[in-house]
């Protein structure tokens, strides 16, 4: 007679994963529709001052990835310290990763400060006067409130690590209505231009770091930090932290660097071209809402299974998170399909940009529910147990072969059929795009069906 199976304790209860994933879902639209309030109230301080801004933004986002890729090796570290029940090492390395991001953002403020009409004259060339001058006034701004967004940001990626995403919605949702009320007494009402908006994103910023710092300080929660103001440095820990944060920052930079050429290629195809692209990939990504946000909770599901030496549970969690992400991505695609006729009116595009803008969108909508969850959210399943040189490498092939050679060769290719049809060269960008979530799903997928990703020694 057979004995029975020892029945597995699950890891994680159903409530524990709405409670970790709803929030961030939350967290994710808020940040999506507050920014675009943003960006319209920005607007308002004209051209020169719109086109300042939105190229120290591009700069930003560069800094910004950086941080994330910070975030993801804390968050990969501490969930498994976590896993494993080592909870003074697990505080040990949340107080490294806030340690790194401080360093980072004033490490930002001592070379772009002095440097900075250098910086951005060697990057965008020369630039109108009053852009250079709206650019340069903002980006001061901007970088005195990078070490205050570290501090956000690696104080998110902790909550998260500790499955509570709560705190990181409040404190987010503070930190966004902060910005968007300084802008309308900065902008509006003392009208004082692109620094208005500047000291509101520093004022922000500053609010969310100091009120996170304040909770995380608690002993209550798993990874309080402890004597935040006494400097602590743990090199070893450090060192975890970047195993993953350095092939993930390469591998962020690199998507954004090439994103950035493929826009400058397009930008040669017309403003109908231009401004059914920008349309296109707002739409987008409000429909990838639930996969980001399933992405971010499967590092510390997937995380404290691998440091609890649970591998079959991070490959039976993968499974689970994988499911989800595909129903979330399929019910936003079908209501974003339906309703791109309606949403793309708001825009006020010329009728030839919103048929355009419409017919790219559908398209979209139909390669997210296939291919987007698998070559973005399963990644971040590899990462959570350590694998984050593979998930780079893929990635880096991926968009320089497909998303950058491809959409190039292919748009050229229809241009020669269709000598000055831009619109249907437009379509051979995404194309390439599409080839390139392809590639990446099936490299991950092969990945996860292994067994190399469990394997990775992260603590």
């Amino acid at each position: 007679m057979q004995t029975p199976a020892k029945p597995v304790n699950q890891l994680f209860s159903k409530n524990f994963l709405n409670r970790l994933i709803w929030p961030l879902v939350a967290e994710q639209f808020l940040a999506m529709t507050i920014g675009a309030c943003d960006t319209v109230m920005v607007s308002s301080v004209g051209e020169a001052g719109v086109s300042g801004v939105s190229l120290i933004d591009q700069l930003g986002q560069l800094v910004i990835q950086l941080f994330a890729a910070f975030a993801t090796g804390g968050a990969v570290v501490a969930s498994q310290y976590l896993g494993h029940k080592e909870q003074k090492k697990a505080q040990a390395s949340a107080k490294q990763l806030l340690n790194l991001c401080v360093i980072a953002g004033v490490f930002f403020i001592a070379i772009c400060l002095p440097l900075r009409r250098i910086i951005l004259n060697g990057i965008f060339g020369a630039l109108d006067p009053q852009v250079m001058d709206n650019a340069l006034t903002y980006f001061v701004w901007i970088l005195f409130s990078f070490p205050l967004l570290g501090i956000y940001n690696s104080c998110a990626a902790l909550c998260r690590a500790m499955g509570n995403s709560k705190i990181s919605l409040k404190v987010s949702l503070v930190m966004n209505l902060t910005n968007i009320a300084g802008n309308a007494i900065l902008i509006y009402g003392a009208k004082i231009g692109v620094a208005g908006a500047g000291i509101s994103t520093l004022v922000s910023r500053g609010i969310a770091a100091v009120v996170m710092l304040c909770i995380l300080s608690q002993k209550k929660w798993p990874l309080f930090l402890e004597k935040i103001w006494k400097p602590q440095f743990y090199f070893t820990l450090m060192g975890r932290i970047l195993k993953i944060a350095v092939p993930s920052g390469i591998e962020n930079s690199v998507f954004h660097i090439g994103k950035t050429l493929v826009y400058s290629f397009m930008s040669t195809f017309g403003i109908t071209v231009i401004a059914a692209n920008a349309i296109t990939n707002t739409v987008a990504s409000f429909s990838n809402i639930p996969g980001n946000a399933i992405g971010l909770a499967s590092v510390t599901i997937v995380g404290q299974c691998i440091g609890a030496g649970e591998k079959e549970q991070a490959k039976s969690y993968g499974r689970k998170i994988m499911l989800l992400s595909y129903g979330g991505m399929f019910v936003t695609a079908i209501v974003v399909f339906g309703l791109a006729p309606f949403v793309t009116k708001i825009f006020n595009l010329t009728p030839q940009a919103q048929n355009l803008a419409v017919l790219v969108i559908r398209a979209c909508m139909v390669a997210n529910i296939f291919f987007w969850p698998m070559s973005f959210t399963m990644p971040n399943i590899l990462r959570g147990a350590g694998d984050a040189k593979y998930t780079m490498i893929i990635s880096n092939i991926s968009m320089w072969l497909f998303r950058v050679l491809g959409s190039f060769l292919i748009s050229k290719w229809i241009l020669r059929i269709y000598p000055g049809n831009t619109q249907f060269a437009f379509f051979g960008i995404w194309i390439g795009m599409f080839l390139d979530w392809i590639f990446r799903g099936i490299m991950f997928y092969v990945r996860f069906c292994g067994k190399k990703w469990l394997e990775k020694k992260v603590i």
